[in-house]
């Protein structure tokens, strides 16, 4: 198929991308920095497939429009909020539990781990970029599907860092805006988003292409996403198990009273 030869072209740029944010790290001592390289991944990932499968199609060309958007705002927000603190606890466990020699295993086990990921989750960007089938009405409903997900995730975003910003909500749990009716406003907004760009490839008829949001679906719910984040929330937070009690854990709901 020349869409998975497409697909191939990306995997040595995103292994130099994620080797040279290493390099970075090695000199910070600080691995946080990949968490800002995760989204620009795939910005990479869809601009080689695009240069791969040339001339692009008005496809190829909302394919990067979308990507880079959300890609782009992603990393920015994650390099802001990032920028000048220490080693986020998630990475810190992972450094003690692989100490001698982390900055070395960090290469593979950090910075290659998630190129791989990125690469396999692209997939879907692959199929709809070099597919040559007419833009039709699937393509307008995986671009309204990745909308909502933008939207909840952006938002999701610029409530969190205000709640943040009040030094009175020190120590409280938001339970304001989106996060009222979902507790992860921001990892719903990825799901929709990677469902959306998928509703866009299997218009392409890269159907195939399932595999890149199930396996984002699954490293939001079951890995690096909800279940990462909630298993020691409640002991740096209390009052977290009242707004579990309460609020949906992912998709948006109705509180519970």
């Amino acid at each position: 198929m020349a869409e998975l030869t497409v697909w191939f072209t990306a995997l040595p740029a995103l292994l130099a991308a994620a080797a040279l944010t290493w390099v970075v790290s090695v000199a910070r001592r600080n691995v946080t920095i990949v968490d800002t390289l995760w989204s620009l991944l795939f910005v990479l990932a869809a601009a080689t497939y695009a240069w791969a499968a040339a001339p692009p199609t008005s496809r190829a060309w909302l394919v990067l429009a979308l990507v880079g958007a959300w890609g782009l705002r992603l990393a920015g927000y994650l390099a802001w909020r990032n920028w000048g603190h220490e080693e986020d606890h998630r990475y810190r466990a992972i450094r003690l539990r692989n100490e001698p020699n982390f900055w070395l295993k960090s290469l593979w086990l950090i910075f290659g781990f998630q190129a791989l990921l990125a690469w396999l989750i692209s997939l879907p960007l692959a199929g709809a970029i070099s597919g040559d089938a007419p833009l039709g009405p699937l393509d307008v409903l995986g671009v309204a599907l990745w909308a909502v997900g933008l939207f909840f995730e952006a938002v999701g975003d610029w409530q969190l860092a205000r709640f943040k910003a009040d030094p009175q909500n020190a120590g409280r749990v938001m339970d304001r805006g989106l996060w009222r009716y979902t507790r992860h406003p921001n990892y719903f907004g990825d799901f929709c988003v990677w469902w959306g760009l998928y509703l866009v490839a299997a218009s392409a008829g890269a159907w195939w292409s399932i595999v890149g949001p199930l396996v984002m679906s699954f490293l939001l719910l079951r890995f690096s996403g909800v279940t990462l984040l909630e298993s020691d929330i409640g002991a740096r937070r209390p009052a977290y198990a009242e707004y579990v009690r309460r609020t949906n854990t992912f998709f948006p709901g109705p509180p519970r009273p």
